[in-house]
C-alpha cells in the first residue's frame, strides 16, 4: 500500500499585504534578538548550576562562569537595542502596507483585481491594481508624523517633500522603475503592451500638489485613490483586464517555486 501523499494545491497562494516586510521582521528578530538571547540564557543557566554546587559544598567554579554570563547578557542587550529602530521601522512599514491593502480590497467592487506584495528580483511591488482605468503599481510609504504641527506631503510633479524635507532616495524614481518592470513582465507574458502607471500613497498624511497637473505618477493619501480612479477614462476592456490579471497571477503563484 502506497502511503506517500502530496499537497492538493497546485500552486502557492497569492501573497498578503506587507508579507515581505513580515519576512524581514522575522529574520531580524531571529538574527539580532533570539540568537543572542538564547546564548545568554544558556550561560546564565550554567552559572546558576555552578553556584548551586557552591552552596551544596561541592567543588564549584562559578566565578569565571559569572564573568561569561555578564558578558553574554551585555551582548544580548546591546544587540537588542541596536536592532530596535530597525524593528520599529519594519513594523511601521508592514502595518502601513496592510492598512493600504485592506483599503484597496474595496476596489474589487468597482471591477479591479488587487495583488499584494508581488516579488521581483531583489525588490517587491507593494500592490498592483488592474481594472477599468488601467494597470497601476501602488507603492506605500509609511512615515512617522511629528507630534505637533501641520504635517503634510508636498509633490511638485517630480520631487516629494515630507514635512518640508526632501528624501535621500526619490520615491518617484523608484515607483517609475517598478511600473516599467511590470510593463515588461506583462508584455513578455501576454505578448500585449499594457500601459502601467505608478501611484505612491502616504497613509495618514495630507498630500498637497504644488506643481502643474500632468499625466505622471500619482502621489496621494490612499483614501483619495478611488476618486482619482473614478475620474480616469476607461483604458482596459474586461477581457484585457482579465488577461493581464491572469498572467500576473500565474507569475505570483509560480515565482521561485
Amino acid at each position: 500500500m502506497n502511503n506517500s501523499k502530496r499537497s492538493p494545491l497546485k500552486d502557492r497562494p497569492l501573497r498578503n499585504p506587507g508579507q515581505s516586510l513580515d519576512e524581514q521582521l522575522h529574520d531580524v528578530r531571529d538574527d539580532y534578538v533570539l540568537e543572542p538571547l538564547v546564548f545568554a540564557l544558556l550561560i546564565v543557566l550554567l552559572t546558576a548550576a555552578e553556584w548551586w554546587k557552591y552552596y551544596q559544598s561541592q567543588p564549584p567554579a562559578p566565578f569565571h562562569y559569572s564573568i561569561v554570563a555578564v558578558v553574554a547578557v551585555a551582548y544580548a542587550v546591546f544587540r537588542f537595542y541596536r536592532v530596535l529602530p530597525r524593528v520599529r521601522q519594519l513594523k511601521l512599514g508592514r502595518d502601513g502596507e496592510k492598512e493600504v491593502g485592506q483599503n484597496l480590497e474595496a476596489l474589487r467592487e468597482r471591477g479591479y483585481q488587487v495583488f499584494h506584495d508581488v516579488v521581483g528580483d531583489g525588490f517587491n511591488l507593494d500592490h498592483v491594481l488592474i481594472g477599468p482605468a488601467g494597470v497601476f503599481t501602488v507603492e506605500t510609504k509609511t512615515h512617522s508624523k511629528p507630534a505637533k504641527g501641520d504635517a503634510r506631503i508636498a509633490f511638485d510633479g517630480e520631487r516629494i517633500l515630507v514635512d518640508g524635507f526632501e528624501l535621500d532616495r526619490n520615491p518617484v524614481v523608484q515607483a517609475k522603475a517598478q511600473a516599467s518592470w511590470l510593463r515588461e513582465l506583462l508584455a513578455g507574458s501576454t505578448g500585449r503592451s499594457f500601459e502601467v502607471r505608478s501611484v505612491i500613497v502616504y497613509p495618514g498624511w495630507f498630500v498637497e500638489h504644488t506643481g502643474p497637473s500632468k499625466r505622471g505618477s500619482w502621489v496621494l493619501n490612499p483614501k483619495a485613490l478611488p476618486a482619482f480612479l473614478d475620474h480616469e477614462p476607461a483604458q482596459l476592456t474586461p477581457e484585457d483586464a482579465h488577461l493581464a490579471s491572469f498572467h500576473l497571477s500565474r507569475f505570483v503563484r509560480t515565482a521561485n517555486k
